[in-house]
């Protein structure tokens, strides 16, 4: 297979962990005989210093043509203006938006030795096994604004087929797997969440009548997540309870550099990224971790490429490489990291 896959480093620790990535990539092409080109573009704050906009152009139009997106992570104290007009994250959410990107998936499987590195109870975490469907294009981050000096707005709108798609999409996935289905609203007090409940119910009614559905309200998801974590199988929900929540869920895995996601739209391509952000306190320093990039990398290969056994390869080789404990400085003790070149040379090296 060749594939063209559009490489976004971003800001702070973004470029070392893209970096970092591409070789593993790059080893699993040579072992299953492709070819994976990689054309690198600017987003977020690098894009507005050397572009004067979080997205350029260029960047959303080569992210059209590719196969893939792989992007590292976006922001800085530099841009952190909350009133700056221009953003970095304005480029992320104009990017998922003009790709047509709707649903964000995150998985969150702890692995057993990184399991002391998680606040949560070990006898908590074993066996869990959860994927976060997060809604991404509608909600409140998306509707109308207003701001005064005495006062300020976020509209919070959904339509019925904005709900509709990022079930089905939920509910497949859910369907592949153990068959249950959590949909987390605040369907107590808003409209839009009655809404939400009302569309989910009658969708999984009438196309998913084989998978479980239950109903939870954003609250008690919060305190279930981190108390029953073993409960849950797929959750799915809208934009800003699902941005909350998955922060939360990468708790129960000890890192966010553990922690790989992909935004999915109705066709192949996607962006795949890690859910940390840019960590711009250790950029620079070769010590971010880069097996949740890693990890958004085979979950590139298995949804956009198709490449189900490579995907899986990576997926067996950061596993291996964690029971051996290669672990960076957010999972070591003190004087017993590797740094970040070092973590993926333990991957490739690890690779069936």
């Amino acid at each position: 297979m060749h594939a063209n896959i559009v490489v976004l480093p971003g800001d702070g620790i973004g470029p070392e962990i893209v970096s970092a990535t591409l070789p593993v990539l790059e080893a699993v092409a040579a072992r299953y005989g492709h070819t994976f080109a990689f054309q690198e573009h600017d987003i977020g704050g690098i894009a507005i210093d050397r572009h004067g906009e979080p997205l350029p152009a260029a960047t959303l139009a080569a992210a059209q043509k590719a196969d893939a997106v792989l992007l590292g992570a976006v922001g800085g104290p530099k841009w952190s203006d909350p009133n700056a007009k221009v953003r970095p994250e304005q480029g992320l959410l104009a990017i998922r938006k003009g790709l047509g990107l709707f649903a964000n998936l995150r998985p969150v499987r702890p692995h057993p030795a990184a399991l002391g590195a998680s606040p949560i109870k070990s006898e908590l975490l074993a066996g869990v096994d959860i994927v976060v469907v997060r809604e991404l294009t509608g909600g409140i981050y998306f509707g109308d604004k207003t701001r005064s000096a005495t006062d300020a707005t976020d509209l919070c709108r959904y339509s019925v087929a904005e709900i509709e798609r990022v079930v089905r999409s939920a509910a497949t996935l859910a369907r592949q797997r153990r068959g249950h289905l959590t949909s987390v609203d605040k369907a107590n007090v808003l409209e839009t969440s009655r809404l939400w409940r009302d569309v989910t119910a009658r969708v999984m009614r009438e196309e998913f009548p084989e998978v479980t559905i239950e109903h939870q309200l954003v609250d008690s998801m919060a305190m279930h997540l981190l108390s029953k974590p073993r409960a849950y199988d797929v959750i799915v929900t809208e934009n800003m309870f699902g941005d909350i929540l998955t922060d939360e869920a990468s708790m129960l895995a000890g890192s966010l550099g553990l922690l790989a996601s992909a935004s999915l739209g109705a066709g192949k391509v996607g962006i795949y990224e890690p859910i940390h952000g840019s960590a711009p306190d250790i950029a620079g320093k070769g010590i971010a971790n880069p097996y949740a990039t890693i990890l958004s990398a085979a979950m590139l290969l298995r949804h956009s490429l198709g490449l189900e056994a490579e995907a899986a390869a990576i997926e067996a080789a950061v596993s291996a490489a964690l029971d051996a404990k290669v672990f960076t400085a957010d999972l070591a003790a003190p004087g017993q990291a590797a740094n970040t070149a070092q973590a993926a040379q333990a991957v490739i090296a690890r690779l069936g």
